[in-house]
C-alpha cells in the first residue's frame, strides 16, 4: 500500500480545517457556559448563607430560588456535556480524515456520520443554553416579582 504524498495531503489538510474551526468556536462557547455555571454556583452558595440569617417567612422564597438554581445548574451541565461531545467528535473527525486518507479508505459515510453527530451535539448544547436563559428570566421574575408586581 502506497502512502499519500505531501501534495496529496494538502487537500486533506484543507478538509481538516473546518472541524478545527468548529473546535475553536465551541471552545469559546464552553468558556461562556462555564462562566454561567460558576455564577449559578456562586449564587447558590450566597443563598445557602443567606437562608440562615433570614426570618422563617422568607425561607420558602429562598428555597424556591435554590430549586431554580439547581435546575439551571443541571441545564448548564447538559449544555456543557453536549458541547464537549461536539468537540470530541470534531477531533475524532479530524483523525478519521487523516486515517482515511493515509490508508486510502473510502468511508465517507463514517465521516459524514461523525460530522452530523458533532453538529447534532452542538444544536443540543445551544438549545440547553437557550433553556438556561429562559430559566434565568424565571429566576429574575421570582426575585423581582414581589417588588415589581408584574411579569418580567
Amino acid at each position: 500500500m502506497r502512502t499519500p504524498s505531501v501534495t496529496e495531503l494538502i487537500p486533506i489538510l484543507q478538509l481538516a480545517v473546518a472541524p478545527v474551526i468548529l473546535v475553536s468556536g465551541v471552545g469559546l462557547l464552553l468558556l461562556t457556559m462555564n462562566n454561567r455555571l460558576g455564577r449559578i454556583i456562586d449564587r447558590s452558595w450566597a443563598l445557602t448563607r443567606e437562608i440562615s440569617q433570614r426570618p422563617a417567612e422568607e425561607h420558602e422564597r429562598i428555597l424556591a430560588q435554590m430549586r431554580l438554581l439547581l435546575q439551571r445548574g443541571r441545564t448548564m451541565r447538559q449544555a456543557i456535556a453536549l458541547a464537549v461531545i461536539c468537540v470530541l467528535l470534531a477531533a475524532v473527525l479530524v483523525l478519521m480524515i487523516f486515517l482515511t486518507a493515509l490508508f486510502r479508505l473510502d468511508d465517507a459515510w463514517l465521516l459524514g456520520l461523525i460530522f452530523v453527530g458533532a453538529l447534532g451535539s452542538l444544536v443540543g448544547s445551544l438549545l440547553s443554553f437557550f433553556k438556561d436563559t429562559q430559566q434565568t428570566l424565571m429566576a429574575l421574575k421570582l426575585e423581582l416579582g414581589e417588588w415589581l408586581k408584574e411579569e418580567v
